[in-house]
């Protein structure tokens, strides 16, 4: 046997392995909290506009999201876990960045004003543009993932503060927000158009 096709033994390996074969959520939070840390390093080390928080917290969730989904085809034989985790993180950066240079770079934030007129003008265009804009806020936040979409439901209809949904949700305070913010650019690319 060649030594790059040795079966790896090590924590990390293991590890995925139970993750891609049992579906381990405590393997998966071990290899979270090993990961995540470096990916954030990473991701800070690059420098410039990608090296924002919200950046790093952004790919974390996307590898660690992408590890989990593709566990089950991880193979020690071709690699070590570490291998495997850092090309999936450099993938997703790459998606990434690729995503950014195709989207203008605007510093607007999307604002509830932006989308709901709550004038009270009782006039015929601000019902129209009213039902238009509900409708599109339906339809962005259906095409949202269930768990981007559950957690701005209970912060804008039920009203509830980022705390109380990890509370609630029993999701670190980090993920609740991480998934608001990516719910709410992917909202302002569906409804700013």
């Amino acid at each position: 046997m060649q030594p790059s096709q040795q079966t790896r033994d090590d924590e990390w390996s293991n590890l995925l392995l139970k993750v891609g074969r049992d579906r381990d959520r405590q393997a998966f939070e071990r290899l979270f909290a090993h990961f995540a840390p470096l990916i954030k390093g990473f991701q800070f080390s690059r420098g410039g506009q990608s090296s924002a928080p919200e950046a790093a917290d952004e790919l974390v969730q996307e590898v660690m999201f992408r590890v989990w989904r593709k566990a089950p085809s991880f193979d020690p034989e071709k690699a070590a876990a570490s291998t495997w985790v850092f090309t999936i993180m450099r993938n997703c950066r790459i998606d990434a960045l690729r995503r950014a240079s195709r989207q203008p770079d605007t510093d607007d934030s999307l604002e509830v004003e932006d989308i709901w007129d709550e004038s009270s003008d009782n006039q015929p265009l601000v019902y129209l543009q009213q039902s238009r804009n509900r409708t599109s806020v339906t339809e962005g936040l259906s095409s949202l993932p269930a768990e981007q979409s559950h957690v701005i439901e209970k912060a804008y209809l039920e009203g509830k503060s980022h705390s109380e949904i990890s509370a609630e949700l029993g999701l670190p305070l980090g993920t609740v927000k991480s998934r608001v913010r990516l719910a709410l650019k992917k909202l302002q690319s569906t409804l700013v158009r």
